[in-house]
């Protein structure tokens, strides 16, 4: 069954390999939203620079700026899935301020759903095949080396879900997030 969520920013952030694209793609085609995949923003600077690369900073930067400028001028009715890896450092939470903002601009509820799971199995599912053909991370060392030194960013919004994916399937994932929603 396929509901319409309408006025709502949803953002599913996790480190890679937490289930963030997989649960994202469920909810926003059971709350007939748009899913704006975090790859969707990174891909193309990744595609032409290096990260070390001043220009990939700067193009990943001019790409979210028109995205989120045109967001905010959709249908009002439109809900959006974002899906994103922020940390607690001090350009990850700028980087969430985007969504406060588009969600305060747009007079939609913000949403921000934490997904984790253990260790263990994020190293696994880090090796899932098709991940290195969409440009997402496979390197376990650095994997551990993100969880190591940073936490994931949370509670920068007023409603916050966190779930625990380790032993859950995508689609109870996507149950929990849909019972604390109300829907």
């Amino acid at each position: 069954m396929t509901e319409k969520l309408a006025g709502h920013i949803i953002h599913i952030n996790g480190w890679p390999g937490t289930g963030k694209l997989t649960v994202g793609r469920l909810l926003a085609k059971r709350l007939s939203a748009r899913l704006v995949d975090n790859h969707t923003l990174l891909n193309p600077a990744e595609a032409l620079f290096s990260r070390s690369d001043p220009l990939h900073a700067s193009l990943r930067r001019q790409i979210r700026q028109a995205v989120f400028d045109h967001a905010v001028r959709a249908d009002p009715a439109e809900s959006f899935v974002f899906t994103d890896a922020l940390s607690d450092d001090e350009d990850d939470s700028a980087t969430f301020s985007w969504y406060r903002d588009l969600a305060a601009a747009r007079g939609a509820d913000l949403v921000a759903i934490l997904l984790d799971c253990a260790p263990e199995e994020n190293a696994r599912r880090l090796a899932s095949p098709g991940r290195s053909e969409a440009l997402k991370l496979t390197d376990i060392a650095m994997l551990r080396r993100l969880r190591a030194n940073y936490k994931l960013l949370r509670g920068l919004a007023e409603r916050t879900i966190e779930i625990d994916t380790t032993d859950l399937s995508p689609d109870q994932a996507m149950a929990r997030i849909l019972a604390d929603i109300g829907v």
